[in-house]
């Protein structure tokens, strides 16, 4: 079952190792899951787990051999790490590539959680740099599984509850598409892309819509 998943820190650490062959260490911001990706991929890290306590960006240890910057989902994010992150971006041969672009996510009792996409985006202003983003909508997720499934896009179909990753996910992979209502996005906002005179709007518009990913599990129960 674990090698049929493939999660943005996974194939994060696929892009690292096989696309970028990056020779150097990664600058990690984020936690220790994605930390073992890369890892188990080969990746040499560079973190802030050696700085001492107390440490600025004027007097922590910055490293000569970054040669990429990784930014995940990190609930311990903090100045400094934006502040290495963004010195280390100040080469043009570093890379920087970010595992998703979601924002936020939703919490039960009206809280949300930051997402990787915010702290992103709080580097691409500090450093003047965008990021190569590895996950949902990018097409390089769908790649890592065709490389290693023969899966068929006309066979596929995408279910996600964000419009503006899930569903455009699919469109750039050419897989039908499926709109959960039990998470971010809801039937009002789909309609207004649907309606939209942008045709760039439109891929975000799903094929199918469905209350809860229970409905549509039923297609797949035995007679």
């Amino acid at each position: 079952m674990q090698e049929q998943i493939f999660s943005s820190s996974y194939c994060s650490a696929l892009y690292l190792r096989d696309v970028a062959k990056v020779r150097g260490k990664v600058f990690v911001i984020g936690r220790e899951g994605l930390r073992n990706e890369l890892r188990e991929a080969g990746i040499h890290l560079n973190t802030d787990e050696d700085d001492e306590p107390g440490a600025t960006i004027f007097n922590c240890t910055l490293a000569s051999d970054v040669k990429a910057v990784l930014v995940g989902h990190d609930d311990k994010f903090t100045f400094l790490k934006l502040a290495k992150a963004s010195c280390y971006l100040r080469d043009p041969d570093c890379l920087f590539l970010a595992t998703d672009a979601d924002p936020w996510h939703l919490l039960k009792d009206e809280r949300i959680l930051p997402g990787s996409g915010c702290l992103t985006a709080a580097l691409e202003a500090a450093s003047g740099r965008k990021a190569i983003v590895i996950g949902k909508p990018s097409p390089f997720m769908f790649e890592c599984i065709s490389s290693q499934f023969r899966v068929d896009p006309a066979q596929c179909l995408m279910v996600g509850d964000r419009l503006e990753t899930d569903m455009v996910f699919g469109a750039n992979c050419g897989l039908d598409t499926m709109l959960t209502l039990t998470g971010i996005s809801q039937m009002k906002t789909a309609q207004e892309y649907k309606d939209s005179d942008r045709s760039s709007n439109h891929r975000f518009v799903p094929d199918y819509v469905v209350d809860s990913i229970a409905d549509f599990l039923s297609a797949f129960k035995k007679d």
